[in-house]
């Protein structure tokens, strides 16, 4: 609707001839011809209507799968080549990129409901961070052996090593 008040514009208030619109619209020709014979309050009406596709059939079966995998660690997740052989084998005949394009709107739109990932900050503040580590330590005191457990804790920001046994 906007494009079709700039047309508009162009051709009677800057008095463009319809090439010149096309140009500098990137419309064809017959497009401009067409919006500028139209009647003054008409819209531009596209006729094209969705259809199911390939695909349509085999949606609920495709959303039932990914939403199995996204409770799945990721290494567990089906790829989506993996998917593709599994809905070949129910009779789709459709393509690769079809299903992927799919999977990504649907990961998008999930994705909004998901909950937010960890964010971790790559600086801190002095003391805020640290690693931590345990360990079993065979050690001999006064010739007995003796297993003990220790706590490693090292400061990340002095590089200062703490042991605790």
């Amino acid at each position: 609707m906007e494009m079709l008040g700039k047309v508009r514009r162009m051709y009677y208030r800057d008095g463009l001839s319809r090439s010149e619109i096309s140009r500098r619209t990137g419309l064809s020709r017959n497009t401009v011809k067409k919006w500028l014979r139209a009647p003054e309050g008409a819209s531009a009406a596209y006729r094209r209507e969705s259809t199911p596709g390939k695909l349509g059939p085999y949606q609920a079966t495709l959303i039932q799968a990914l939403e199995a995998d996204a409770r799945r660690p990721k290494r567990d997740r089906r790829s989506a080549k993996a998917l593709l052989a599994e809905l070949r084998g129910l009779g789709y005949t459709g393509g690769y990129t079809v299903l992927t394009d799919f999977i990504r709107d649907w990961r998008l739109g999930v994705g909004a409901n998901a909950p937010s990932r960890a964010f971790v900050p790559l600086k801190f503040a002095l003391g805020e961070a640290f690693q931590f580590d345990w360990s079993e330590e065979g050690l001999v005191i006064g010739g007995v052996w003796r297993k003990l457990l220790v706590a490693h804790l090292k400061l990340c920001a002095s590089r200062a090593f703490v042991l605790v046994a």
